[in-house]
């Protein structure tokens, strides 16, 4: 078989891997804090570990990649990927499990940053064509079966095998990626801007750090006032060495065209507001609902289904209706799923969920399509690379803020409530007492059937009660804030994304000259 062909298997492999990591790990979540006694900030973190790491690594990546040799750089990736997947398993601490989840994501961002340039470079005219239209399949599918994989793997060997499934996937691709792939490079690569990833991580890490801890140590206390101010500062200083330095991990420049602005926030914001609530959803389905990881995942295939029904459609429009309509649309139609989801109550069956999954997944199946086109479609070819990269940048921003400001305004409702209705019942006095002091971070841990198990019947009965009608309120709350969050990004696409900002033939040089200016 030619050399083309099984780069495009380990491609495939690969970005499967990385995909399925972020949503078959979602459905695992309520099994990890059982096992490893973790907390809701702990389950935060191992999604938030995961996307930061992506986010931070994907444009150092890239350019890394372009410099030092795309094969190169992507079996090191892989080696990374594997190495800290077989920890992730073998982890018997939620610190220990975080960390492995931060070291696996920046394999994952070094496989992603090269898989479509070792494509490019392997395929050329109609054969490209097939090559990247069984990428975005994969794509897709990983995205689509993740939370199905999970269950299975969870129900059936553990979650545990969620990771270790990699190894020996991993480790075939990396053994056909160093007999048979190509290696390429770009001898006019920049170099990459260590500096600026440096403040770039830094900064997204302080801010999630407080959004995480804020209900914990109070959002006026020291420690997260100071996150958030040195998170503001290094986001400046990262904004101005990136406007002066040579070499730039972030293209300033590329934001002056108002469409790619545009197409940024969309991205953001479609994260945000529908691949973040995945967590909370999850766990609404395991703790309160009582489904198995398995039951969980099956019963998120309406949005998934509807998202894969939808795509072909909305990628057939995209070369005939205004992208801003499709991306506009797609945003709202995903909102109004989250403000369906609003609908649920502490005795709501599952089915409560079904249109609110269902308007998701159309809207994420509408707005999809082009958004991966247009994140290309408005700069030059030799752009396309950073352009990609920071579309992908911001998705992953944008699942990593998501998850950590929905999880503090998460809890903070959670607690409100479930105490509100422990005090109206006059319940709390009746407690142990050292079960009153621990009693809201316990109910964050998902530990109301452990603390009713150790009560009499009526005690147990209200606590159980209490932590569903919290759960339920935080869930509403969140879901109506994505709403929101989906609107908003639906506003800046409708008023941003223009037509003539797209890269045609005749007006290449003159836009060339206009992002060349420097950025002042």
């Amino acid at each position: 078989m030619a050399s083309k062909w099984w780069t495009l298997i380990v491609v495939s492999v690969a970005v499967l891997m990385l995909l399925l990591d972020i949503t078959v790990v979602s459905v695992a979540l309520p099994s990890i804090s059982r096992d490893l006694h973790a907390n809701f900030e702990h389950l935060q973190w191992v999604v938030d570990a995961y996307s930061l790491a992506l986010a931070s690594w994907l444009l150092a990546g890239g350019s890394s990649a372009d410099r030092y040799g795309r094969k190169r750089v992507f079996a090191m990736g892989l080696a990374l990927f594997i190495t800290a997947s077989a920890l992730c398993g073998l982890a018997q601490t939620p610190l220990m499990l975080d960390l492995c989840r931060a070291v696996q994501g920046v394999g994952g961002a070094l496989l992603f940053s090269t898989a479509l340039a070792l494509l490019g470079h392997s395929f050329q005219g109609r054969e490209r064509g097939l090559a990247f239209g069984t990428f975005g399949a994969v794509t897709g599918i990983g995205v689509a079966i993740g939370p199905l994989v999970g269950g299975v793997v969870t129900d059936g060997l553990g979650w545990r095998w969620v990771f270790f499934i990699n190894v020996p996937l991993g480790l075939a691709a990396l053994l056909v990626t160093l007999r048979k792939v190509e290696e390429s490079r770009n001898t006019n690569a920049l170099r990459t801007d260590w500096w600026g990833m440096a403040l770039f991580s830094a900064a997204l890490f302080l801010l999630v750090f407080a959004l995480v801890q804020g209900n914990q140590r109070g959002w006026t206390s020291p420690l997260i006032l100071a996150a958030l101010c040195a998170a503001a500062f290094l986001l400046g200083l990262f904004w101005a060495w990136e406007r002066h330095t040579k070499d730039p991990l972030l293209d300033l420049n590329l934001f002056r065209l108002p469409t790619f602005t545009g197409i940024s926030v969309v991205a953001f914001a479609l994260s945000a507001a529908v691949f973040s609530l995945l967590l909370y959803i999850t766990l609404y389905l395991q703790t309160v609902l009582g489904f198995s990881p398995l039951g969980a995942g099956v019963r998120s295939l309406p949005s998934t289904l509807s998202m894969f029904a939808i795509a072909p459609l909305a990628g057939r429009l995209s070369v005939r209706a205004p992208v801003r309509l499709l991306l506009a649309g797609g945003l709202l139609v995903a909102g109004a799923g989250c403000a369906l989801l609003t609908v649920v109550s502490p005795s709501s069956p599952w089915t409560a969920l079904i249109p609110g999954f269902v308007l998701q997944g159309l809207g994420v199946g509408i707005a999809n399509p082009p958004l991966a086109a247009s994140a290309i479609g408005v700069v030059e070819p030799e752009r396309g690379g950073m352009a990609s990269g920071i579309n992908s940048t911001f998705r992953q921003v944008g699942i990593a803020t998501g998850v950590a400001a929905f999880g503090a305004i998460f809890q903070h409702k959670l607690i409100a409530d479930s105490s509100r209705l422990l005090h109206a019942a006059k319940a709390l006095p009746s407690l142990p007492a050292a079960l009153r002091g621990q009693l809201g971070r316990r109910l964050l841990a998902g530990e109301a059937d452990v603390l009713a198990r150790s009560l009499p019947k009526p005690a147990a009965q209200l606590i159980t009660h209490a932590y569903k009608v919290g759960f339920v309120g935080g869930l509403d709350l969140i879901f109506w804030v994505a709403a929101g969050v989906a609107a908003v990004g639906s506003v800046f696409a409708l008023a941003l994304v223009r037509r003539r900002d797209f890269v045609a033939a005749a007006g290449q040089g003159r836009r060339s000259q206009r992002l060349a200016k420097p950025l002042r």
